[in-house]
C-alpha cells in the first residue's frame, strides 16, 4: 500500500543520508590524522577526560572536575589551531547529519528509553505522500496565481440573490484571509456545493500557500483516509511499519480532506472520522474539508456528533453556478 511504501522509501533515504554523513566524516578524519598525527593523540586524551569526568562526578571530586575541564579546554584550542592550519573546522570530530535532532535516524529517544518520530521524519513522510498522490504537480496548476475569474458567470442567480462570480470572489477572499491569518487565528473551513464549482481548486490554493510558507500540510480524499483506517485496523501484520500517515493526520498544521461523503461509511470509519475531527479541534489544528453534500444532507449521512462539530467549529462556504471543469475543458470562457 502506498502509505507503507512511503514509510519504507523515507527510511531508506534517511539511512542513506546517515551512511553518507558517516562515510564523509571518516574520510575527513583519515585525511586530518595523516596531515596532523597530533590530532589523534588529542582525540584519545579527550576521550579519557570524558570518562574521568563521569567518575569524578560520581565521587563528588569538584577540584578534579575543574582541572579536567581546564585541560579539555586547552586541548580543544590546540585542536582548533591544528585544524585551521590544514583548512578544516571543528566538524572534523563528528558526522554532519542532515538532521541534528535525530542524527538521521528518524527517531528521538526520550528519557526512559521510549522513542518518538522526529519532525524530519514526519515532514519527509508528508512530502512523500504528496509525491505518491501527484498533488504537488496539481498545485503547480491550481493556486491563487492561476485563479481565473473569467470562468464564473456574472448572471444573478435568482435563488441565491447574487452571481456565481460574486460568490466565488467572496470565497476567494475567505481563502486568502485564512492563509493570511493562519498563525494568529484558529479557523476551519467546510466547502460545499455541487461537483466542478471550484471547491478542490480553492483547497489546493490554500494548501500551496501554506506549504510555501513552511507549514506542514497533508491532503487526503476522505475515501482514501477511510481505506487507510481500515487497512490499519484489519490488514496490518506484525512486521508492518507504524501508521505514520494516521499520526500525520493528527499532527500536521493543516489537514485537507477532499470529497467528504464519497466514502463507503462504516461504524469504524465514522467513529475514526469523528476522532480525527475532534482531536484536531482539541489541539487547535486547522482543517479544510470539501464536500458535494449540502449541510442538510450531511446531517442525514453523519452522526449528530460529527455534524455538530462542523456547524459549531467550521466556517461553511457555499459554492454554486455552472461546472467550471467543463468550461476549462472546452475553453468556454466568459470574455
Amino acid at each position: 500500500m502506498k502509505y507503507k511504501t512511503a514509510y519504507g522509501a523515507v527510511k531508506r533515504d534517511l539511512e542513506a543520508a546517515r551512511e553518507r554523513a558517516e562515510t564523509e566524516y571518516e574520510a575527513r578524519r583519515k585525511e586530518a590524522l595523516e596531515k596532523k598525527p597530533r590530532l589523534g593523540e588529542i582525540e584519545k586524551k579527550m576521550g579519557e577526560i570524558g570518562l574521568s569526568l563521569a567518575r569524578m562526578a560520581l565521587a563528588g571530586d569538584v577540584n578534579g572536575i575543574n582541572q579536567a575541564r581546564e585541560t579539555s579546554d586547552k586541548l580543544k584550542k590546540e585542536r582548533l589551531a591544528l585544524l585551521t592550519k590544514i583548512g578544516m573546522g571543528e566538524g572534523f570530530f563528528a558526522p554532519v547529519y542532515s538532521c541534528s535532532n535525530c542524527n538521521d535516524t528518524g527517531y528521538i529517544t526520550q528519557l526512559g528509553g521510549t522513542s518518538t518520530a522526529c519532525v524530519c521524519l514526519k515532514q519527509r513522510l508528508i512530502e512523500e505522500y504528496y509525491a505518491l498522490s501527484n498533488v504537488r504537480e496539481v498545485l503547480m496548476d491550481e493556486n491563487f496565481g492561476t485563479f481565473d475569474v473569467r470562468l464564473f458567470s456574472e448572471k444573478i442567480d435568482e435563488k441565491e440573490g447574487l452571481s456565481p462570480l460574486a460568490n466565488m470572489q467572496t470565497n476567494y477572499r475567505i481563502a486568502t484571509e485564512f492563509v493570511k491569518n493562519f498563525d494568529t487565528e484558529f479557523q476551519n473551513l467546510l466547502l460545499y456545493g455541487a461537483t466542478g464549482l471550484g471547491k478542490t481548486f480553492l483547497s489546493n490554493c490554500i494548501a500551496k500557500d501554506l506549504l510555501d510558507a513552511g507549514r506542514t500540510v497533508l491532503y487526503l480524499t476522505v475515501p482514501r483516509l477511510c481505506k487507510v483506517i481500515e487497512d490499519s485496523r484489519f490488514n496490518r501484520d506484525f512486521n508492518s511499519p507504524p501508521d505514520e500517515m494516521l499520526d500525520a493526520v493528527d499532527e500536521v498544521d493543516l489537514l485537507v480532506l477532499d470529497d467528504l461523503g464519497a466514502e463507503v461509511s462504516t461504524s469504524i470509519t465514522s467513529a475514526s472520522l469523528f476522532d480525527i475531527i475532534n482531536q484536531r479541534l482539541l489541539t487547535r489544528k486547522a482543517t479544510v474539508i470539501s464536500t458535494n453534500l449540502a449541510p442538510a444532507t450531511l446531517a442525514k449521512q453523519y452522526s449528530e456528533r460529527i455534524v455538530s462539530r462542523f456547524l459549531g467549529n467550521y466556517q461553511l462556504i457555499k459554492f454554486f453556478g455552472e461546472d467550471i471543469r467543463t468550461k476549462k475543458k472546452y475553453g468556454n470562457l466568459r470574455i
